[in-house]
C-alpha cells in the first residue's frame, strides 16, 4: 500500500511540460519535509473538490428536478387559466342562455295564453259549427223529406189521374142514371136529394128520381116474396142488374187497388158474393191439443140473383154487395148512405172519383 501510495505520490508530481510552460510563474519550491504535508493536504483539498462536485452534481440534479417540477406547475397553472377563461366565458354563455331561456319561456307563456284564448275560441267555434251542422243536416233531411213527399204527391196525383180515367172509363161502361117520373113501390132505391155523403140524417131517400144502370132498375119485390105470379122478366132485369153492379165494383176495387172484403165471382147475370167467414164459430172441442187446429174452412158463395124460392140468400149477398160499396167509398173517406142505397152509394162513388178533388188529396 505504501509503495502504490509512493507511486501515486510521484504520478502526482509529474507535470505535463505545457503545463508547465503555462504555470512557471507560479511554481512553488516545496522542501522535502513539508512534501508530505503539503501532500496530505492536497489530498484532503482533492476530497474535498470531489464531495463538493458531487455535491454539485445532486444540486444540479436537484435543481434540474427542481425546475422540471416548475416548468410543470407553470404549465399546469397556464392550462389551469386557460381551463379558467374556458370556464369563465362558458359560464357567460350559459348566463346568457339563461337569459335566453328566460326570455323564451315568457314568450312561450305568452304563445300558451294566446292559444289557449285561440283554442277556447275553436271549441266555441266549433261547438258553433257542429249546431250549425246539426240545423244544416235536419234542414236538408226536411228538405229531402219535402222534396219526397212532393215527388210522392206527384206520383200520387199521376195515379189518382190515371185511376181517374179507369173510372171514368167504367162510368161509361156502367153509366148510372137518374130516371126522372112518378116513383114505383116496387123499387129499392131512390137517389137522396142531397149528394152529401158524411150526413145520413140529411141523405134520406126522397123520391125525386129512379136510379138506373144501363136503364135497368133495381126492384124490391123479387128480394122480398117469391111466389107463382112473381114476374120472371123482372127477376131477371134485377139479376141482371145486380151483376153489373158486382162487374163495375169489381173494376172499381181493380182501379183503386183495394182487396175487396167480399170477392166477388163475376157471371152475368149469375154473379155470387164470397163470404170467407165461416158461418158457424168452432167449439173448445175443435180447437184442443188432440185435433188438428189447420181446418179448412170452405168460404160460402151468395148468388146475387133469385135461385127458386129462397130469397135469404140473394138478399145476404146485395147486402154483401153493398158493404163491398161502402168499403171503397171509405177508402176515398167518405160514408155510406147505407146497406139499402146500393146504386145510390155507386153513383156517389163514380160521381167523388171523377171529381177533381179525387186527385187534389
Amino acid at each position: 500500500m505504501e509503495n502504490r501510495e509512493h507511486q501515486d505520490r510521484e504520478k502526482t508530481l509529474i507535470v505535463d511540460p505545457r503545463q508547465t510552460n503555462l504555470t512557471q510563474e507560479n511554481v512553488q519550491i516545496i522542501e522535502w519535509e513539508d512534501f508530505e504535508h503539503e501532500l496530505a493536504r492536497l489530498w484532503s483539498l482533492t476530497s474535498a473538490l470531489k464531495e463538493a462536485n458531487e455535491r454539485k452534481q445532486s444540486l444540479q440534479e436537484k435543481l434540474r428536478s427542481f425546475i422540471q417540477v416548475k416548468t410543470e406547475s407553470l404549465n399546469r397553472m397556464n392550462e389551469l387559466e386557460e381551463m379558467r377563461e374556458r370556464l369563465v366565458a362558458r359560464k357567460v354563455m350559459m348566463e346568457n342562455m339563461s337569459v335566453h331561456c328566460k326570455v323564451a319561456a315568457e314568450d312561450a307563456k305568452k304563445q300558451e295564453e294566446m292559444l289557449s284564448t285561440e283554442v277556447r275560441s275553436l271549441v266555441v267555434a266549433g261547438t258553433s259549427l257542429s249546431v250549425a251542422r246539426k240545423r244544416l243536416q235536419e234542414s236538408n233531411r226536411i228538405l229531402n223529406e219535402e222534396r219526397d213527399y212532393i215527388k210522392l204527391k206527384n206520383l200520387l196525383r199521376k195515379l189518382r189521374a190515371r185511376q181517374q180515367y179507369k173510372i171514368s172509363q167504367v162510368s161509361l161502361l156502367y153509366p148510372v142514371k137518374i130516371l126522372v117520373g112518378p116513383s114505383q113501390a116496387q123499387e129499392l132505391e131512390s137517389y137522396p136529394s142531397s149528394s152529401k155523403l158524411g150526413n145520413s140524417s140529411v141523405s134520406k131517400p126522397i123520391n125525386r128520381g129512379t136510379l138506373t144502370i144501363l136503364g135497368l132498375h133495381l126492384t124490391m119485390l123479387p128480394f122480398t116474396k117469391m111466389s107463382f105470379f112473381t114476374d120472371k122478366k123482372e127477376v131477371q132485369k134485377s139479376a141482371s142488374a145486380l151483376g153489373y153492379v158486382a162487374h163495375a165494383v169489381s173494376l172499381i176495387a181493380s182501379c183503386l187497388q183495394v182487396p175487396l172484403r167480399y170477392p166477388l165471382r163475376l157471371g152475368g147475370t149469375r154473379s155470387y158474393v164470397i163470404d170467407n167467414v165461416p158461418p158457424v164459430e168452432p167449439t173448445a172441442s175443435d180447437l184442443s191439443w188432440n185435433t188438428t187446429l189447420s181446418v179448412a174452412v170452405k168460404p160460402v158463395e151468395f148468388p146475387l140473383f133469385l135461385d127458386g124460392q129462397d130469397t135469404t140468400r140473394a138478399a145476404y149477398a146485395a147486402f154483401l154487395l153493398s158493404k163491398d160499396i161502402e168499403q171503397l167509398l171509405n177508402f176515398i173517406g167518405v160514408d155510406s148512405l147505407g146497406p139499402r142505397h146500393i146504386l145510390a152509394n155507386l153513383k156517389e162513388l163514380l160521381r167523388l172519383v171523377q171529381s177533381s178533388q179525387f186527385i187534389g188529396t
